[in-house]
């Protein structure tokens, strides 16, 4: 079984960079519609709770509230109420209600704004604009500045994202020490996300000296913190042996922590455990449908997975046509099992036309 622990970055698989998260912005505002969705918010008992904490004055109240109202959990839809409540938690959260697709145009000054002021929280969303190139046009070369300038004011996110600038390159000068070094600040900091990356480098020896005891302890602070990257990344020493006493049954509960989170390398890993028999009974009706959601979720392993059982009739109908699809998005993210099937498909012709070239 093949457990990756790779970089969370924002850089293409052609730079050798695998995200667990393809679709994901990497910000704080996406961020903060997944938990909503992943936790449930949305029930009477928490409304109910939310509106005191809210009207109270509470940030974490108001947070959850305006999402209820935006997300219509529990609540008729309100898009006058969200930003209302959006509103009551000031200048970057109301960043986040533009940049989500309401009033889009006005994100960016307003993460300007923040920026300008030496907000460390609005430089990471401002220097996320110029990354991605939303609202505004893609530089990377400022965009590096400005999570400079978040990571030197302290924030756990911009220490994170100038972490990745380094590591890939993005901005600047490619500078592996100087990438361990942004993400041990982030990781001390609390950030998962940079404890996920910490506990990479020191599994690799990227920019430090390899260190499998020190990335098993990364991983278990990520994981613990919630981190679904984090939690993939622990199941995968406890799978393997990294750092820690190989223990399947953990392995197992970890991925599961991970899938449920809807982190897609978790989901592939999990469905690896059921149709391998890894920490549980065997199963290849739930493996197949871990492959499906891993897949759907952009990871190419599981893309490959999931072609096999379409193949092989495993934990489903077999099925050569949706076996080739899934083998040519494998192959089209780069993934070596995936290039080598979808050539294969091609020259016996199964699944699609052969190609006699």
């Amino acid at each position: 079984m093949k457990s990756r622990n790779e970089i969370i970055t924002t850089k293409d698989k052609e730079e050798e960079f695998w995200a667990y998260f393809e679709s994901a912005e990497w910000d704080d505002c996406n961020e903060q519609y997944e938990n909503c969705y992943r936790n449930g918010f949305g029930t009477t008992k928490d409304i109910e709770r939310y509106l005191k904490s809210a009207k109270g004055g509470n940030s974490d109240g108001q947070f959850n509230l305006r999402n209820c109202y935006l997300l219509e959990n529990g609540f008729t839809k309100d898009e006058k109420k969200a930003f209302q409540w959006y509103s009551e938690g000031g200048n970057n959260d109301l960043g986040c209600y533009y940049q989500n697709g309401i009033g889009t145009m006005k994100a960016f000054q307003r993460y300007l704004n923040l920026a300008e002021e030496g907000n460390s929280s609005g430089q990471h969303s401002f220097g996320n604009c110029y990354e991605k190139g939303i609202r505004t046009t893609k530089d990377e070369e400022k965009a590096f500045q400005i999570y400079l300038k978040s990571a030197k004011g302290g924030n756990s996110n911009g220490q994170f994202k100038l972490g990745n600038c380094y590591l890939v390159g993005i901005g600047t000068t490619k500078d592996e020490k100087k990438a361990f070094q942004w993400y041990m600040k982030s990781a001390e900091g609390g950030n998962g996300d940079g404890q996920f990356n910490l506990g990479v480098c020191y599994t690799n020896g990227i920019g430090t000296t390899k260190d499998e005891k020190k990335a098993f302890q990364w991983y278990l602070k990520s994981a613990e913190g919630g981190n679904s990257n984090g939690q993939s990344g622990l199941g995968s020493c406890y799978e393997n042996g990294i750092g820690t006493t190989k223990d399947e049954m953990k392995a197992f509960q970890w991925y599961l922590k991970s899938a449920e989170g809807g982190n897609s390398n978790g989901q592939y890993n999990l469905g690896n455990c059921y149709l391998d028999e890894i920490g549980t009974i065997k199963d290849d009706e739930k493996a197949f449908q871990w492959f499906l959601k891993s897949a759907e979720g952009g990871d190419s392993d599981g893309q490959y997975n999931l072609g096999n059982c379409y193949a092989d009739g495993i934990g489903t109908i077999k099925d050569e046509e949706k076996a080739f699809q899934w083998y040519l998005k494998s192959a089209e993210g780069g993934n070596s099992n995936g290039l080598f099937s979808r050539r294969n498909s091609y020259q016996n012709g199964i699944g699609t036309t052969k190609d006699s070239n």
